[in-house]
């Protein structure tokens, strides 16, 4: 089976290992520290852990896609501004 269809870089590999280690760590913190159950924030919806895991990596990608848009391809201000909403999510929705 090859891949070549798929522009696998890089950048491309650490991408999937950086969502990989995030799904491996909410399973380590669901094991080690139980009670994600679902809670009410500003949005008024009942929200996991992992719900607001997805949350934040969909508006981490809308970030991104919109960075790329306005300034173009240097994305480390896309990916500081993911973090600073991710953290935010975490804490409030």
């Amino acid at each position: 089976m090859t891949l070549t269809w798929m522009a696998w870089t890089w950048q491309t590999a650490v991408f999937w290992l950086f969502i990989l280690s995030l799904l491996l760590a909410m399973a380590m913190w669901e094991k080690f520290s139980p009670g994600g159950n679902p809670r009410r924030g500003i949005l008024g919806l009942d929200t996991t852990r992992g719900d607001r895991l997805f949350i934040s990596l969909m508006v981490a990608a809308w970030i991104h896609l919109g960075w790329l848009f306005v300034a173009g391809p240097p994305l480390l201000g896309a990916a500081i501004a993911s973090v600073v909403v991710a953290i935010l999510i975490f804490r409030l929705v």
